[in-house]
């Protein structure tokens, strides 16, 4: 930490010598590990933040954007168009990345929601929808595996960074997008958070008080597809932290006048930064894909939720 202090110290006042450039400890610090833990903070914010809008319009605390097939059609989608690049120069593909990365897997994404919303049919029942988004997971991940069999062996090795997540390749160049989308989806879930603590009491009674349940559940998903695409576009797909965060900050804010959003994407962000430094840690020889350890993490906590959940709930 006294490190860090320095290295801000000298990064905005300069050298103490007035000549020197930065070290390699301050290079180290700010061009390596300051923008990967801000993207691992913004990664853990807009999944947490994506899980806790999720749970609310479909009213099912086990609605993710992994389990419902958003994050898997993100991550096909940015797989496709990688795997579409792979044949041009390195150069354009790192001149297009940012951005055509980022409309694939919001392509991918939308395609999703959308199969999702069909396979649940007309009457949109939270369970016949979490079960839809469950078997439209699985056939984007199909689809992903696919795509990496046929893909070029070189540019394999590049595709699996977004099956298994990492933030390894943050750069400051990246985090404006990112930055942009997470504060924007933000402020329009704060702007919707009364319609939306609404709906927790059902379809009817939010109808009752003139809220449009069809085009604010279509909304909120559209958004929630938007903010998990572009996460998915920088660092690959990672799963159950939406499922995770709602529930710890429920538990632990409970009769509290705390709002929901805010602090499931702060708690949010700060749990996938000690998740990156658990990745980065675990192995001195090697990096750990944080996906894994999210999953491992996520599964047992789905099985538990499960669990304590009422036969008739």
């Amino acid at each position: 930490m006294a490190d860090v202090f320095q290295s801000l110290k000298t990064l905005v006042l300069g050298p103490e010598d007035g000549l020197s450039a930065l070290s390699v400890q301050d290079r180290i610090i700010w061009e390596l590990r300051a923008p990967r833990a801000v993207l691992a903070f913004l990664a853990g914010a807009g999944l947490s933040l994506a899980g806790a809008v999720l749970q609310t319009v479909t009213r099912n605390p086990l609605s993710d954007p992994y389990l419902f097939g958003i994050s898997s059609g993100a991550s096909f989608g940015a797989v496709l168009v990688i795997a579409a690049l792979s044949g041009t120069s390195l150069s354009s593909i790192a001149m297009l990345s940012e951005y055509t990365i980022a409309v694939g897997a919001f392509l991918g994404s939308l395609l999703s929601v959308l199969i999702v919303i069909a396979l649940a049919g007309r009457s949109g029942q939270v369970e016949r929808m979490l079960l839809a988004g469950v078997a439209t997971s699985f056939m984007f991940s199909a689809a992903t595996s696919l795509v990496l069999y046929l893909s070029d062996p070189l540019a394999a090795a590049s595709l699996i960074f977004w099956t298994l997540g990492s933030f390894a390749r943050a750069d400051w160049a990246s985090l404006g997008l990112v930055s942009f989308v997470i504060i924007a989806s933000l402020l329009c879930f704060f702007a919707f958070s009364r319609p939306l603590r609404t709906m927790l009491a059902g379809d009817e009674n939010a109808q009752a008080l003139g809220v449009n349940v069809i085009k604010m559940r279509l909304g909120m998903l559209v958004v929630s597809s938007l903010m998990t695409a572009v996460l998915v576009a920088n660092c690959g797909g990672i799963g159950f932290v939406g499922l995770m965060i709602p529930h710890i900050v429920r538990r632990f804010t409970l009769g509290l006048n705390v709002n929901l959003f805010l602090a499931v994407t702060l708690i949010g962000g700060a749990f996938m930064v000690w998740v990156d430094v658990l990745a980065r840690t675990a192995y001195q020889s090697s990096e750990l894909p944080v996906g894994v350890i999210t999953a491992a993490l996520g599964s047992m906590f789905f099985l538990m939720v499960l669990f304590r959940r009422e036969p008739n709930a």
